[in-house]
């Protein structure tokens, strides 16, 4: 592998401008095809499988007029000075029902005092706008004209408030991605001392990233990619992609520091940090594309999305990069003369991250030790881990979505902001049947304690269905509501109806996500975990090494988990970054920080770890090998974690809460990964186990191949003279000086 991937880094390299052109030529092609390409469609939000969706699908086909995928809205009017039904507040009210009404893709809107909709002591009522297009295929000019009449029907004696899926814009902008790059660009100017070093990987990034998106425009349409899975593909391709660059230019810088030439240098460069690029790079892949198996749609796309993006990163780091280093010449090489004198004058003291390694192998189990117990700590909150689908209380209070909730809850009890949609099916099929079905239906759920009202049943037009809504008693992220749903659905309710009885609604669907991503989540586990061990048998010859990355892994995504549960679901410092509303976790989020994080995991496992491996292939005691690992990869290693930190931690200033939940989540979890997982355990562990921890059995050992990402091929072809003739040149030739353009 080593080897291969030398002789690309050299062939890049001599052929800078011909790579150059073919990946900007790829970009111009897909940004053409990309101009060209219909809108992606509606994001997918189906949950195949579950009751919730096998009712929305009931519906669809027994009350096609009710439209239950379409968009919603329900605007909440309070009279500030006596009651709704007073005749100047009521004539206001039916008049902003009638503008509503005329809006754009509005199919219906319900008149409050036609159906009761006001509150027992007269001073709220609402309406609901239901439109012919899901929240997703909304137009911007609908939900400017919902806003707008909002606002014009507001006055000192009549507050109006709108909620539900059909208010405010779709997520966009780009400013948390411009944070992220700023902070970035910081960092590689301080690890590199050269801005056109710095800029390189954040050039490169970029490309990769623009490519990616591009290239998800071009498919969307074919493949039926959501138009929210660029968010995923542009967050993760820009952390791997600065990172995987980072490693090859710090290689390369290193290797001109040891008298390679730039041909030389590129080489080996690619070849051994871009072996690491590249397996790193497939244990991501392997992650976020085992999304697939958990079977929600929105997420296989997100994964598969943001894995593209992945393989575009490593793609550049082993072609676009060597070809740009040999584009720049001179002016991205090692240190200058006066730099290079200062730093010899401070050889005697060694780095920091040489002091910490010999720390940590003076005193490998009390590091141990106190590292475990201090992520033990940090994921102490993860054991009350609640989950949900985001909804309109989970914003500011100074959004109208959120007023309207407040609004709903103090005049009808909050049970109404989250009623079920029951759905009856007579056994016989014949309109009696399922009108009698829905009656009893209704009768028996009206007597519980847990539900506030109980609406008419509706019969469909060919009388074997019946809907009702139901209203908790509860909100409807409480386990009281939650309760109620699965007593619904208990089979002895369904036996005593007589009648097919499926339940729906969001607090409905909130349950079967929760369930169907639980149940999911073993053998995702066992997917990803057990292809990337195999993996990383083969990188490390270790059987060791990978079982330990593994357990780190798990330490620091439980540990990530207990953070996002602290500050989202508990309000620790909340004021701080920005979470005004602490409550459940989206429902998502575990799944999907399992998948992320452990493909990042695995990156810094590979570059640390393949520097100390490659010590020890060399000679180097165990103890040894650790120092040197650190020696080499430690202030690079720093650098990329805190570039990846700085990607994912400027996602919390988006106005999404997922967003949001999720940057934060990826940056604690990279964070605790990076520094106490593989800088502080992996080399604690490793020191413990000594020359056992890379130990192979013999017969494992004759079946695993030698992929030699460690470059020792490559030393012994550069200590032969054959390293660059190996490629077709003269050994001459290889040992000119370094190009300039």
């Amino acid at each position: 592998m080593a080897t291969l991937l030398s002789r690309l880094g050299r062939f890049s390299f001599r052929r800078r401008r011909l790579v150059a052109l073919l990946w900007l030529a790829l970009l111009v092609g897909a940004a053409v095809l990309a101009g060209r390409a219909p809108a992606a469609p509606p994001n997918d939000f189906s949950m195949p499988g579950t009751e919730a969706q096998q009712a929305y699908d009931l519906l669809e086909q027994s009350f096609p007029e009710l439209n239950a995928d379409g968009a919603a809205a329900r605007v909440v009017f309070r009279a500030e000075d006596g009651k709704v039904t007073d005749a100047a507040t009521r004539g206001a009210i039916e008049d902003t029902v009638r503008a509503l009404g005329e809006g754009p893709q509005v199919v219906r809107v319900t008149d409050p005092f036609a159906t009761r909709s006001v509150s027992e002591d007269g001073t709220t009522a609402y309406a609901q706008v239901s439109y012919a297009v899901s929240a997703a295929e909304l137009e911007e000019g609908s939900r400017a004209a919902l806003q707008e009449t909002v606002e014009r029907a507001a006055s000192p004696e009549l507050s109006v408030e709108a909620g539900g899926n059909a208010v405010g814009a779709m997520p966009g902008g780009h400013a948390s991605e411009a944070v992220g790059l700023a902070v970035a660009a910081v960092v590689l100017v301080v690890t590199f001392g050269s801005l056109l070093a710095a800029g390189l990987p954040l050039l490169t990034a970029l490309l990769g990233v623009g490519v990616g998106a591009l290239a998800i425009k071009v498919l969307a349409a074919p493949l039926g990619l959501g138009a929210t899975t660029t968010s995923l593909a542009v967050m993760i391709g820009l952390a791997v992609g600065i990172d995987y660059a980072l490693f090859v230019v710090s290689r390369y810088r290193a290797e001109l520091a040891r008298g390679r030439d730039g041909t030389q240098a590129a080489g080996h460069a690619v070849g051994t940090a871009g072996s690491a690029v590249v397996f790193a790079g497939l244990t991501v892949v392997i992650a976020l594309a085992g999304l697939s198996v958990v079977g929600i749609p929105m997420l296989t796309q997100m994964g598969l999305a943001a894995a593209g993006t992945v393989v575009l990163a490593v793609l550049i780091a082993v072609t676009l990069v060597p070809a740009l280093l040999g584009l720049c010449g001179r002016r991205i090489g090692p240190a200058r003369p006066r730099r290079r004198e200062r730093r010899a004058d401070r050889a005697a003291r060694p780095s920091m991250g040489v002091r910490w390694a010999r720390f940590v192998v003076r005193r490998p189990l009390a590091v141990l030790l106190g590292g475990a117990a201090l992520l033990g700590v940090v994921a102490l909150p993860a054991a009350s881990l609640e989950t949900g689908l985001p909804g309109d209380d989970s914003k500011p209070v100074s959004t109208t979505q959120r007023r309207a909730y407040d609004l709903i809850a103090d005049g009808f009890g909050p049970g109404y902001n989250g009623p079920l949609t029951v759905v009856v099916q007579a056994g016989d099929g014949g309109d009696p049947g399922a009108a009698r079905a829905a009656e009893e239906v209704a009768g028996r759920i009206d007597g519980r304690d847990d539900v506030s009202a109980v609406g008419p049943p509706r019969l469909s037009a060919s009388g074997d269905t019946a809907v009702l809504n139901v209203v908790p008693a509860a909100s409807p992220g409480s386990t009281e509501t939650a309760d109620l749903v699965h007593a619904l659905r208990d089979p002895e309710f369904e036996r005593a109806s007589d009648a097919r009885v499926l339940v729906t609604g969001t607090t409905a669907m909130n349950a079967d996500v929760s369930q169907k991503l639980s149940d999911a989540l073993p053998p995702y586990l066992a997917l990803v975990v057990g292809l990337a061990f195999l993996l990383l048998i083969a990188v490390f010859r270790s059987l060791l090494v990978p079982l330990k990355a593994a357990l780190g892994f798990l330490l620091s995504v439980l540990a990530g988990l207990g953070a996002v549960v602290a500050v989202f679901q508990w309000g620790w410092l909340g004021s701080v970054l920005g979470v005004t509303e602490p409550g459940p976790i989206v429902s998502i989020m575990p799944i999907f920080m399992v998948g992320v994080v452990f493909g990042l995991a695995m990156d810094y496992e590979v570059f640390l770890v393949t520097r100390m491996r490659e010590a020890y292939v060399h000679g180097r005691s165990p103890k040894e090998s650790v120092v040197s690992g650190f020696e080499h990869s430690a202030r690079v290693v720093t650098a990329a974690a805190v570039v990846m930190v700085s990607v994912f931690a400027a996602f919390l200033g988006s106005e999404e809460q997922i967003l949001k939940t999720i940057g934060f989540g990826l940056a604690a979890a990279v964070l605790f990964d990076a520094f106490v997982v593989r800088m502080t355990l992996v080399p604690a562990v490793l020191a413990l186990l000594g020359r056992s921890a890379w130990w192979l059995p013999r017969r494992l050992d004759r079946l695993v191949p030698d992929l030699d990402i460690e470059g020792e091929r490559l030393e012994r072809g550069a200590h032969g003279g054959d390293d660059a003739a190996s490629d077709g040149e003269s050994v001459g030739a290889a040992a000119g000086r370094l190009p300039v353009n």
